[in-house]
Formats: structure tokens, C-alpha cells, sequence
């Protein structure tokens, strides 16, 4: 009993302290969107530039992603993990001094280099340091904790912004995101993926009579990966569209006040947690992954072409993005546990690396294109480029479920 009450302890710990540090991922992917409606008036741009943005950030991230995941195998996580939220909690803090519309896109890219540490080296540490009974639930908390970043931002960004002013805003947020960085230091070995900062890749080589470790190329060139990095773009640009733009959308649609359309993404992100806390616990007890991966998309595009048609009034809006936030998040734990099963030993730092950089390059895509259609009088368009972009993510699971044997010995 000793034995196992240290293992939960030591598994609790490291789980909380990663699900922390992706809060403030996620917390900071946000700050600015929610800030939209004031910067327009603020700079006299319009929604199309103001997607600038996310694009800009969204593709520095991605570009950086899949080299970071090469780095946490070779130096370890925590290094890495340290200097990517330093860097995403100080530009977004100077964000708060920007003057004109330009200076924001430089420290949205530095932020988005700071942001592309997260999933290689957060899941890296999972990985390695939980044991594998509690993966499923490891890896549930880990997206819960991004999922309430999201959900936090908007209602504490808009609310100190009302309070104090968006500048002031942006630069507390940086501030606290720094405070994330002393915890950070403090948990020690906790998260290092191997003491002495030596690499993960290290950590899991194979032993004698174990398969040779893949080479990364060899590794993305897997139809499984493949497939699971178009999975996370398609999915990544829909929450992106949602994420950034449901707010003005769902204003112009339903005539909601800002403050109220705004509840209404929080609603959506924390139904979304929920559903991920739910699908934890499944993913621990099904092997059949895929289909709770299907059956949740397929029901949150269903909701989203339900909220784009008009007919359902605010408050029948309000409860479709609580349900599609719900059917998503659920389908998020299951999703990791695919990517994982199919990553050979010593490569969870580069396929991680390189299939959640599909959520980056999905989100910087997406934002320009969501922001024309709110200029152009068109927001119903944001509803159905979602539920078109989630259908399509349908399509990706279904094309690995059809290679089983493959995708069940890639592991």
C-alpha cells in the first residue's frame, strides 16, 4: 500500500503541475481574441486584419513545433518547457505597450515560438513519468487543463480590460503567466523527464532485443501520423474559428450583446472540459478509441449546423455550443492515446512534436479567412466552415481505423 500511495502522490503531482502549465498555454492563446471588438475601434482595423493575429502566432508555432520535439528527446522537457512559457507569458505582457496595430503581429510570433514547447514537451513528461494505468486520465487532465485556459481567458481578459483597460489587461496577464514560471522552477525533478537534463529519448531506449529506434523522417512518414496530423489541423482550424470569432459572430447573428456572446464561448470551453474529464475515464476502459473519436465530432458538426441556420434563438444557440464543446472535448483523451500507441519508444518527443504541429497549422490558417466573413455581414459562414471542417476530421479517423494491424504494431 505504501508502494501504490507513493506512485498516486508522485503520479497526482506531476499530472497537476503539467495540466497547469498547459492552462497557461491555452490561457494565453486567448488573450487577445476576446479583445477584438476593442481593438478594432482601438487601431481602425477591421476583423480580416485583427486574424493577423492568431495566423501569426499559430504559424510560429507550428513551424517551431516539430524541431522542439526533437529537443525535448535529446535535452529533456523541462528545460524546454521552461523557457517556451517565459517566452509566451513576456510577449504577451509587452503586448500590453503596443501602440500601434503592426507591434502586436512581432510579439504574437515570439509568443507563438514560446507556445510551441506545450505538446511535445508536456505529453513527453506524461509519458515517461505517469504510470500506465492512469494515462488515459493523465492525458484528460492535461487537455482539461488547456480546455479551462481557454475557458478562463475570455471572462478574466475582458473583464480586467473593462476594469482597467485592455492594456492593462494584457500586461497582468503576463505577470501571472510569469508567476506559472516560478512553479514551474520550484517542482525540480518532478517533471524532469531524466535528472541531469539528459533526454527523453535516452530515458526510453529500447533494450536488448528491442526494435531500433525510428529515425524522424522514417517516423511522419507513417500513414498513422499522417493521418493524425491532418486529424489535429482539421479539428484545430474549427476550434480556432470558434475560439476567435464566435463571439463577434453569434453578436451579429443573434443580436447578443458582447458581454453575453462572451459567456457564450466560456460556456462552450467549459462544457468542453467536462467532456474531456468524461472521456478520461472511458479511454481507460474501451480500446475502441475510434469510435468515441466519430461519434463525438459527428455530433458536434451536427450542433454547429444547427447554431449556422439561425433558427434556434440565443438561448438555443447557448445550449448547442455547450453540447458541441461537450461531444469535442470528450473526443480529446482518446485522440492522445492513439497518437501515443502509435509513437515507437524514445520518439514521443518528436511525434508529438510533429502531429500537434497539425494544431497550429490548422489554427493559422483559418483566422484571416473566418475574420473576412464576419467583415463581410456573413456570420452564419463561421458555423458552417466549422461543421465542414469537423466532418472532414471524420474522415481522417475513419481512413486509420480502416489500417489496424498497422497503426496496433506501430507502437
Amino acid at each position: 500500500m505504501t508502494t501504490l500511495d507513493t506512485a498516486l502522490r508522485r503520479d497526482t503531482t506531476v499530472i497537476g503541475v503539467v495540466g497547469a502549465a498547459h492552462f497557461f498555454s491555452h490561457f494565453f492563446q486567448l488573450a487577445l481574441p476576446p479583445l477584438f471588438p476593442f481593438l478594432v475601434v482601438e487601431f481602425g482595423v477591421g476583423y480580416a486584419d485583427l486574424g493577423l493575429i492568431p495566423a501569426t502566432f499559430y504559424l510560429a508555432s507550428g513551424i517551431c513545433q516539430a524541431l522542439v520535439g526533437v529537443w525535448v528527446d535529446r535535452y529533456g522537457a523541462r528545460p524546454v518547457l521552461l523557457a517556451g512559457l517565459t517566452l509566451l507569458a513576456v510577449a504577451t505582457g509587452l503586448a500590453g505597450f503596443a501602440t500601434e496595430f503592426w507591434m502586436l503581429l512581432p510579439l504574437a510570433a515570439v509568443a507563438g515560438v514560446g507556445n510551441s514547447v506545450f505538446h511535445p514537451a508536456d505529453l513527453s513528461i506524461l509519458s515517461t513519468k505517469v504510470s500506465p494505468g492512469r494515462m488515459g486520465r493523465a492525458y484528460s487532465i492535461h487537455q482539461l487543463g488547456g480546455t479551462l485556459g481557454y475557458a478562463a481567458s475570455p471572462v478574466v481578459i475582458l473583464t480586467m480590460a473593462l476594469a482597467f483597460g485592455w492594456h492593462t489587461a494584457i500586461v497582468l496577464a503576463g505577470v501571472i503567466g510569469l508567476g506559472m514560471v516560478g512553479l514551474l522552477v520550484a517542482s525540480g525533478d518532478l517533471i524532469a523527464t531524466e535528472p541531469g537534463a539528459r533526454s527523453a529519448r535516452r530515458a526510453e531506449t529500447p533494450g536488448p532485443g528491442a526494435p531500433p529506434a525510428v529515425g524522424y523522417a522514417a517516423l511522419i512518414a507513417r500513414p498513422a501520423m499522417i493521418m493524425a496530423f491532418l486529424y489535429f489541423l482539421l479539428s484545430a482550424a474549427g476550434g480556432t474559428a470558434i475560439q476567435s470569432f464566435s463571439i463577434p459572430a453569434l453578436k451579429f447573428l443573434y443580436g447578443l450583446p458582447i458581454e453575453y456572446a462572451s459567456v457564450s464561448l466560456t460556456v462552450y470551453l467549459l462544457a468542453s472540459a467536462c467532456g474531456i474529464f468524461l472521456g478520461g475515464i472511458i479511454a481507460d476502459r474501451t480500446d475502441r478509441r475510434d469510435r468515441i473519436a466519430v461519434g463525438g465530432t459527428a455530433a458536434a458538426t451536427a450542433l454547429m449546423l444547427l447554431i449556422a441556420s439561425g433558427v434556434v434563438g440565443w438561448a438555443g444557440a447557448l445550449v448547442a455550443m455547450a453540447a458541441a464543446g461537450f461531444f469535442m472535448g470528450a473526443t480529446a483523451p482518446s485522440r492522445d492515446l492513439i497518437i501515443r500507441a502509435a509513437t515507437p519508444k524514445g520518439a514521443t518527443g518528436k511525434a508529438f512534436g510533429f502531429v500537434y504541429s497539425g494544431l497550429d497549422m490548422g489554427s493559422t490558417v483559418i483566422p484571416v479567412l473566418v475574420g473576412t466573413m464576419v467583415d463581410q455581414g456573413l456570420p452564419q459562414a463561421v458555423f458552417f466552415t466549422v461543421a465542414g471542417l469537423y466532418a472532414l476530421t471524420i474522415l481522417t479517423v475513419l481512413h486509420i481505423n480502416r489500417r489496424p494491424a498497422e497503426a496496433g504494431t506501430v507502437g
